[in-house]
């Protein structure tokens, strides 16, 4: 007897994936979704505990400065249903890693992020869930 296939999605779908939906708390990628905030990373879309902007720190971006160096040039920031702007703290470990940052709606950023990822940008997205 063969052994039931393991889940495909664990909190980590491997690859550059696009962001097919937002909204009601969670995201749409990979033909799948996950209710909560996600990073999109080159080497993949993870779980991120992330839940308002105060939890947007360097620490929780752990997984973002493990990346290879030069796989990201740009990190977009949705920081939810407005625009806001990221702390002094953030600025400067992402400066110190040579990433630049943008802060925006959770909306625009989902967007921008797929639009940079058609180009093949070297972009990626922490993105905090929205209703």
């Amino acid at each position: 007897m063969r052994a039931p296939p393991k889940p495909i999605y664990d909190g980590f779908v491997p690859g550059r994936h696009a962001i097919d939906g937002y909204g009601r708390g969670g995201f749409a990628f990979a033909g799948m979704s996950h209710r909560g905030s996600i990073l999109a990373l080159p080497s993949g879309v993870r779980i991120w505990r992330a839940a308002t902007l105060a939890d947007v720190t360097a620490a929780s971006l752990a997984d973002l400065f493990a990346e290879p160096p030069g796989a990201v040039e740009l990190l977009l920031v949705g920081a939810g249903e407005t625009l806001a702007p990221l702390s002094k703290e953030l600025r400067e470990a992402l400066r110190a890693a040579n990433l630049r940052a943008d802060s925006m709606s959770t909306s625009a950023a989902a967007r921008t992020y797929n639009v940079l990822l058609a180009e093949n940008r070297r972009v990626a997205a922490a993105l905090l869930a929205v209703e």
